[in-house]
């Protein structure tokens, strides 16, 4: 298991459920930056067909190439497990918390935008002919 920081100077969840939402259309690289201040972690996607490979990278300063980080982390998984566990996690931090709780704990909105659209293109991607909801579950959902 590996444990990030994400600095308020920047907006990471909006970054990262932005990525996500990349892949899921159909690019083949993305990326995405949290700056811990000094370090950064770095997030490293790579989408064949359905697959998707995944590096966290660790680095001193956030201006860094690749091949100067620490690799932290990393994993493969298919384009519906990573899409259902990113909006399962995100809706369960609104459920926890709920979206002005949100505010007052991180200084910022909750990424409601981001998040919505990342479960639209999710579910146009399950059923392309007439998208279909995707309940809101939580993290716990797949056990």
């Amino acid at each position: 298991m590996a444990e990030l920081t994400a600095s308020y100077i920047t907006s990471a969840p909006e970054e990262f459920l932005t990525a996500v939402a990349r892949l899921v259309a159909g690019e083949t690289e993305t990326r995405v930056q949290f700056e811990a201040e000094p370090t950064a972690c770095r997030w490293i996607f790579y989408r064949e067909n359905d697959d998707i490979w995944i590096r966290v990278l660790e680095l001193r300063d956030g201006s860094d190439h690749d091949n100067r980080g620490t690799e932290i982390w990393s994993s493969q998984l298919g384009i519906d497990q990573l899409a259902r566990a990113v909006i399962r996690c995100f809706d369960e931090v609104a459920q926890t918390y709920g979206e002005s709780s949100y505010r007052g704990k991180w200084g910022e909105h909750f990424p409601r935008t981001e998040l919505e659209a990342l479960r639209r293109l999710w579910n146009n991607h399950r059923h392309p002919h007439g998208a279909q909801p995707v309940p809101r579950q939580t993290c716990e959902g797949d056990r």
